[in-house]
């Protein structure tokens, strides 16, 4: 089916429906005979008040129909005997008075044309259906959320609809459909690949955008502001909450309060990436405030770097994970040596649980990445071609106050890695002549919270937004 002309309601250009056809027909080809698949819409989660956060769509949900609106439910059953029975869309019915207070709602042919599925259905016709179809299939395939790192506290629309479905119907044959979407959705197709290198080419606009910006008394927020321009102008949102951290704060794995203010001296460590039509990238560099390292942070920087291209040249197929985390960890090892911060004494003496690298280096050197940051796959079986993997080295120093952390997005191939992000700037002398190249503004002091700010005549001078972004010229 071509791609629809622009659907009320995405931030994005529309993407064929091919794509999440493919998916469901290799979902099919792996399905027991005779087998019944249901998943469900994230839900719309409350704030405060009568408040509500905005919805995330449900990445297994999208993944087979492109579709990411609240209370949509997708049924599948490859061999169904009607043919109108094996893709069944059920959507919410917008009605006047939903659309007055909430905006446009997906028709059914708008459906159609974003998903590919033919048969689309208000929600109030679910119930009898899914009767009649449970009456008719052997197996039934129920989705929950089996991420590793997830810690689910509060049910979601998936794990109640699996609560009921037992309840009324016991002795039925069920199956997890979560291990059978993690290894699908961990094998990367070209279109996937193509809105993930968006992802990554609208990343590095905006870092190129910070390069033009960053300087001394400018907040960490502002320079998030910065990013946020960029992303959300162009289609896009931030992948994961940023981390702008300066000096010691870049410290802090999951530091995200950016409010510090930035000083000439310090590092800036970002780790702030963009999302495209819900496929992500996942970026970190480390930058000089001043615009020029230091010799110390220099050869912290080039340590981390060579780190870095090790363990993009070491992403081959048929390896396993924990070997290539085991790679960083002792070329990491290395490096904090000849930096001078552990001796090979205190390597010899250190406790096999507690590595004399880990008060430098302590998190995993990568994961894999797709329509969620830390994206599903099956971790415990060896690397493969078409999984995508972060690369992210990186040494804390915390007695000298500064971090350095690197992170690129990587294809694996039979032919060798390929780095997503290649094209964004990482070398030390690269990174310190972009910033040398920007327009130098003009510093007035407001004297509140803020700090220092551009004066108006400055930011109209020094604002990159009129630049044509790399986006323009497209890559995927």
């Amino acid at each position: 089916m071509k791609v629809p002309e622009h659907i009320g309601g995405l931030r994005y250009e529309p993407i064929s429906s091919e794509l999440f056809a493919t998916n469901r027909k290799r979902l099919g080809q792996v399905l027991l005979q005779n087998s019944l698949a249901v998943l469900n819409a994230n839900d719309l989660l409350p704030s405060n008040g009568d408040g509500f956060i905005g919805l995330t769509p449900n990445s297994d949900l999208f993944y087979l129909s492109g579709v990411e609106q609240e209370q949509s439910i997708l049924l599948l059953y490859p061999a169904a005997d009607e043919e109108e029975h094996r893709e069944i869309l059920f959507l919410r019915e917008p009605t006047t008075e939903v659309e007055i207070w909430e905006g446009h709602k997906l028709t059914k042919e708008e459906a159609r044309q974003v998903s590919g599925i033919k048969n689309v259905l208000w929600l109030s016709e679910f119930p009898r259906l899914f009767h009649r179809l449970m009456c008719e299939c052997n197996h039934v395939y129920l989705n929950t959320n089996e991420h590793k790192r997830a810690i689910v506290e509060v049910p979601s629309r998936d794990s109640r609809f699996v609560a009921d479905t037992l309840r009324r119907y016991p002795i039925h044959d069920y199956q997890r459909l979560a291990p059978v979407l993690h290894r699908l959705r961990a094998v990367k197709t070209e279109p996937e690949l193509a809105l993930i290198r968006r992802a990554c080419d609208l990343t590095g606009a905006g870092f190129e955008r910070v390069l033009r910006t960053t300087r001394a008394g400018l907040r960490e927020i502002q320079i998030e502001a910065e990013l946020a321009h960029e992303f959300i102008g162009h289609g896009g949102r931030f992948a994961y909450q940023p981390i702008i951290a300066t000096g010691e704060n870049a410290c802090h794995l999951h530091y995200v309060t950016n409010s510090a203010q930035c000083t000439d001296g310090q590092l800036l460590l970002l780790d702030a990436a963009a999302s495209y039509a819900n496929y992500n990238a996942d970026m970190t560099r480390t930058i000089p405030v001043s615009g020029k390292f230091t010799a110390r942070q220099r050869s912290v920087y080039d340590a981390v770097l060579r780190v870095l291209r090790l363990c993009i040249k070491g992403l081959v197929p048929g390896k396993r994970i924990k070997d290539w985390q085991k790679e960083a960890e002792q070329a990491v090892e290395k490096e904090l040596v000849d930096l001078g911060l552990i001796s090979l004494s205190d390597i010899k003496k250190q406790e096999k649980d507690e590595p004399a690298f880990k008060k430098y280096f302590m998190h995993g050197v990568g994961h894999p990445l797709g329509l969620d940051v830390h994206d599903v796959g099956i971790t415990t079986e060896p690397l493969q071609a078409g999984w995508v993997m972060t690369v992210e080295p990186a040494i804390y120093i915390r007695e000298e106050g500064f971090a350095v952390r690197l992170e690129n997005d990587v294809l694996i191939t039979n032919e060798g890695p390929v780095d997503l992000m290649a094209n964004v700037p990482m070398e030390p002398d690269e990174i310190e002549a972009r910033m040398a190249a920007a327009p130098k503004p003009v510093i007035v002091a407001n004297g509140g919270n803020g700090g220092n700010q551009t004066s108006t005549a400055s930011r109209e001078v020094n604002d990159p937004s009129p630049r044509p972004s790399p986006l323009m010229k497209g890559r995927g």
